[in-house]
């Protein structure tokens, strides 16, 4: 079985969803009053980064906790209403060359995998549109129907895509060699590494230099 695997932000999805959250939760008609409480707490942390005083991978765990927090006492349904206008304002900006990838590929019966640190319910109201096989992302937790602030969200990223990628596929045979993978950023090295046809989407200077090198397919 042949699979095909998407990163979402940069790839799929031209801009950074981190941004267009945060616009969204500063102008909310409901939830904008808390927002500066939220980027008070986020500040510090986004400083020490830049002055590469807090690692990378930490500081954008940290930064997908706080948001969710900032948000207050949400059910599951607030969280789907919530992110659902999210997905609404991403969708103009999807890549036509990936999703023209995407339904290519579906036709020709590949599995299609949709990977990314975006929380998860984001994901699945924005490519509602679009029947991947499965979706990982960053999964929201929740106790008493409400979402739980005291349980460490565990971000989608580095590593952790290809583990994902493994716990989902380790009861079917992968011809990783005649398999896709379509990804952005030097960080979507590792994905882009396990298969035999990977794709660099308008790539940063580091996986453009790669892509270059290594003779991989780019889409700009």
């Amino acid at each position: 079985m042949r699979v095909a695997i998407f990163d979402f932000d940069g790839t799929l999805y031209k801009e950074e969803t981190f941004q267009l959250m945060m616009d969204h939760f500063k102008h909310h008609p409901i939830y904008k009053d808390r927002y500066s409480a939220f980027f008070r707490k986020l500040l510090p942390r986004y400083l020490g980064y830049k002055l590469k005083l807090y690692p990378e991978a930490r500081m954008k765990e940290r930064s997908m906790q706080l948001y969710i927090a900032g948000l207050g006492a949400l059910t599951p349904e607030d969280m789907q209403t919530y992110f659902q206008e999210i997905a609404d304002k991403a969708r103009p900006d999807f890549n036509k060359q990936v999703v023209e990838k995407f339904h290519q590929h579906h036709a020709d019966g590949v599995y299609t995998l949709l990977v990314s640190g975006a929380y998860t319910p984001l994901l699945e109201r924005a490519t509602e549109h679009l029947p991947f096989d499965a979706i990982i992302g960053t999964d929201i937790p929740f106790k008493d129907n409400i979402v739980d602030y005291n349980r460490k969200i565990h971000h989608i990223q580095g590593e952790r895509k290809n583990k994902q990628i493994h716990t989902v596929l380790k009861n079917k045979h992968i011809d990783w060699e005649n398999s896709f993978s379509y990804g952005d950023s030097f960080s979507d090295l590792p994905v882009l590494e396990l298969v035999g046809n990977p794709v660099a989407v308008c790539p940063d200077e580091q996986l453009a230099t790669i892509a270059k090198d290594r003779k991989w397919t780019v889409l700009q």
